[in-house]
């Protein structure tokens, strides 16, 4: 069975920055020592959450983008995190899947937070992606869809539809103890490996964010929780040991059968 190296970049942002974060984040990809396969960034990782995507959004074809593509292809790596992404008269936060050899895949978030207007500036998504990497599949999803279960719910009757489940995030810090805690959730009710990645330090809003990024293995035992401190950290997710807890706690064969409608 196959193992999967995903590091994980815990970072303050520059608010409304792209230069300045670029330059940060090339840095810290680029002081990864160990094997990595995959490289995680948070929310809106150029500019922080921010709600200006008139002066910030940029194409598919935009500098944000061509750096993604850029660190992949030097660094031989799949790069995530998402980028306010302007498509058809219209702004997306939309996440980007960079494979090292140029192709993208993108989701563009479903839940957006309207508790800070993102409704207001940002169209939302329709449709999952789930991504293959050596045999795992990765369910990607951003920030606030994480409190909407049904959303990252296994849909499958034969097998488990994914092995991952990775969130990106700006999660503010008052809010700490249900990002901790849903987190867990997820994991342990669609036995899988849930990977989040958020941010720390106080954005361009005067809000603070305290980070808390997590690994939680199927059985909701947590495997990396950083809190406060920026951090870089690579973990190996084993094949094996997901395939031993579903043959032993086939849970997820029970689960009921749903089908989202979309808006």
């Amino acid at each position: 069975m196959s193992s999967l190296h995903i590091s994980l970049i815990q970072t303050k942002l520059f608010w409304e920055d792209k230069a300045a974060n670029l330059l940060m984040l090339e840095e810290k990809i680029n002081s990864i020592s160990q094997k990595t396969e995959i490289v995680v960034l948070p929310e809106m990782f150029s500019t922080g959450f921010s709600m200006n995507p008139s002066a910030l959004a940029e194409t598919m074809n935009g500098p944000t983008v061509q750096w993604m593509k850029k660190m992949a292809t030097e660094k031989k790596i799949i790069l995530t995190g998402s980028v306010i992404i302007q498509e058809n008269n219209e702004f997306f936060n939309r996440l980007l899947w960079v494979l090292p050899n140029g192709t993208i895949g993108h989701y563009d978030k479903r839940h957006r937070f309207a508790f800070a207007g993102e409704d207001q500036h940002y169209s939302n998504g329709h449709k999952r992606l789930i991504a293959q990497v050596k045999g795992w599949k990765i369910n990607l999803q951003i920030c606030y869809d994480l409190r909407f279960p049904v959303w990252a719910r296994q849909q499958s009757d034969h097998e488990p539809e994914y092995d991952v489940l990775l969130y990106v995030a700006n999660w503010p810090e008052r809010r700490n103890h249900a990002w901790k805690t849903l987190l867990t959730a997820r994991a342990i009710e669609n036995q899988a490996y849930v990977v989040g990645v958020n941010r720390v330090g106080e954005d361009g809003n005067g809000i603070y964010h305290s980070g808390n990024s997590m690994v939680v293995d199927p059985l909701g035992e947590v495997l990396y929780h950083k809190e406060h401190e920026e951090d870089i950290f690579t973990i190996i997710l084993e094949k094996n040991t997901l395939t031993e807890i579903r043959t032993k706690f086939p849970f997820w064969k029970d689960a009921d059968d749903f089908h989202i409608t979309q808006d």
